[in-house]
């Protein structure tokens, strides 16, 4: 028992003069650590002592256009040529258009305008204000311009979907409210003759 108490004092002094240098050894390591961490660069608008105007952050050169932020196609961007909506697509439009079109109105219109494009969608049914209906005289004749700058930057209580629909998308959105518009005011006149027998047949 003697042997056994005189080797835990014995380790009991050893540890107190080793637990200093092991708590001083952590310190520097973790010292490190953080000089790692911490490296001495200027963070996004961080101030400076080094410009005169006391920012990190410098202003980008005149003339300086981010990756993909070269818009110089006005139509394909804007919907618009010298500033006035135009009722035209700056690319053919394709069944596969068509599709994507509809799926994108079905995700981000069709909630307030409804399926068929009539401002009664599930939104509006629990008590929103009512859009107008795609298929009013005024809206039928809108230019596709137009469709496409209100799904860019909004429209009264509607907020921009530009942050959400890709360019291309938008357009494929408006291809398809043109072929919603003409389904839901078309004619036996506007069928080809040789399917009206099939519509008939149908009924």
């Amino acid at each position: 028992m003697i042997m056994r108490f005189t080797q835990i004092e014995s380790l009991t002094s050893i540890f107190h003069l080793r637990f200093p240098l092991l708590l001083l050894g952590l310190l520097v390591i973790t010292g490190c650590r953080q000089d790692m961490h911490d490296q001495p660069r200027y963070e996004p608008l961080e101030a400076s002592t080094f410009f005169k105007d006391g920012r990190a952050s410098r202003p980008q050169v005149p003339g300086t256009v981010a990756r993909g932020q070269l818009k110089i196609d006005e139509h394909l961007y804007s919907g618009k040529i010298a500033g006035k909506p135009v009722d035209a697509f700056p690319f053919p439009i394709t069944k596969d258009i068509l599709a994507c079109g509809q799926e994108r109105y079905n995700i981000f219109c069709a909630p307030c305008h409804a399926r068929i494009g009539d401002g009664s969608g599930m939104i509006v049914q629990r008590g929103m204000r009512q859009p107008p209906s795609f298929h009013t005289q005024r809206l039928r004749e809108a230019p596709a311009g137009y469709y496409f700058d209100v799904i860019t930057n909004g429209f009264g209580t509607m907020y921009s979907y530009a942050d959400r629909v890709t360019v291309n998308d938008r357009w494929a959105i408006v291809a398809y409210l043109r072929a919603l518009q003409l389904s839901q005011n078309a004619t036996i006149e506007d069928v080809p003759a040789s399917q009206r027998q099939q519509l008939g047949a149908a009924r």
